[in-house]
């Protein structure tokens, strides 16, 4: 089993920018690209294979729920396929913030099954490339209470300045940068960053504050205060900025019950063996290279199938890879 191609789904945000196209060396007139969800099991928007350079091959055209239903652990390992079945636990995508988005929290699972019926969202953000003087926001400054946070939320801004925005623990974001958000967590990506994006498959979002912004018709974005309110984290921690060895030629960055996340960097040729019972996702980051009979360049992202996990690589190229 070759290792699968997806055609990306490019989402116009509000916040979008001009970036996503070009980087993945694609032509379209779309604009204010947000995100580009490049392997996607979410309902609505399942990811479709395309051509793998196999002559007739019977799964171009399928979705990503119809390859799992069909090759089951072999496609997504079988500790995988008995914990979620033919729904796949992950969504990839790039993101490219022009502007501010709103800050936000996601439920944990528990919460989220509760009130949806669906898994909760925890995430992970690696910047590809951000504008000088770009922000990050994950996780709180000072420590509040919920009746504090109620009342923040509902605080008029002044002068476009929110007192939220006071409570917010704001980073400095550089190319490289890391950073892991549980369900719970505070967070929004500050204008002018590049980013990948790991996570749970999970569409839930409360938006807590949204910079006074106006949707395409004029009207405020609906916020959910209320529900965040039982959802956040309220403790403070020292640092919310992942560390990791960039030095390493493979470099673990984050290690969750939810995905399990490396950097790979190869210059000329390496293979990678996880010895997981998992998929694996690969992202390029930079560069091009060849894994396992497949093509892949700076912006693509392929689907390695478990039963054939090993990575074979040639060529001179970053990755982010992601597991079970």
């Amino acid at each position: 089993m070759k290792p699968y191609k997806f055609e990306p789904y490019l989402k116009t945000t509000i916040w979008g920018g001009y970036q996503i196209a070009p980087f993945k060396g694609i032509y379209t007139a779309q604009p204010n690209i947000g995100e580009s969800w490049e392997i996607s099991g979410v309902p609505g928007h399942e990811s479709i294979a395309v051509e793998r350079g196999l002559v007739d091959d019977v799964d171009v055209g399928l979705n990503l729920t119809q390859l799992i239903d069909k090759y089951k652990g072999l496609l997504i390992g079988q500790k995988v396929y008995k914990r979620f079945g033919n729904k796949f636990p992950l969504l990839v995508k790039f993101i490219d913030s022009r502007q501010d988005l709103s800050v936000q929290v996601h439920p944990d699972d528990k919460l989220a099954m509760e009130r949806h019926g669906c898994a909760g969202k925890t995430e992970m953000w690696y910047v590809i490339k951000s504008d000088v003087g770009s922000k990050i926001y994950a996780g709180l400054s000072k420590s509040i209470t919920p009746d504090d946070y109620e009342q923040l939320a509902y605080t008029e801004p002044v002068n476009g300045h929110s007192p939220m925005q006071d409570v917010l623990a704001t980073h400095e974001a550089h190319e490289g940068d890391l950073y892991f958000l549980p369900a719970g967590r505070l967070h929004a990506i500050g204008a002018g960053n590049f980013l990948a994006e790991i996570q749970q498959t999970s569409d839930i979002t409360y938006r807590v504050y949204d910079f006074g912004r106006k949707d395409a018709h004029g009207n405020p974005r609906e916020l959910h205060v209320e529900q965040a309110r039982d959802a956040i984290d309220y403790q403070v921690w020292p640092e919310y900025r992942t560390s990791y060895d960039s030095t390493k030629p493979t470099s673990q960055l984050i290690n969750c019950p939810y995905f399990v996340v490396h950097r790979v960097v190869v210059q000329v040729a390496q293979q990678v063996d996880f010895h997981c019972d998992s998929f694996i996702i690969v992202m390029c980051l930079w560069g091009e290279a060849n894994i396992n009979g497949i093509h892949i360049r700076q912006g693509e992202t392929i689907l390695v199938p478990a039963c054939e996990n090993i990575l074979y690589i040639f060529g001179n190229a970053t990755f982010l890879t992601a597991t079970m």
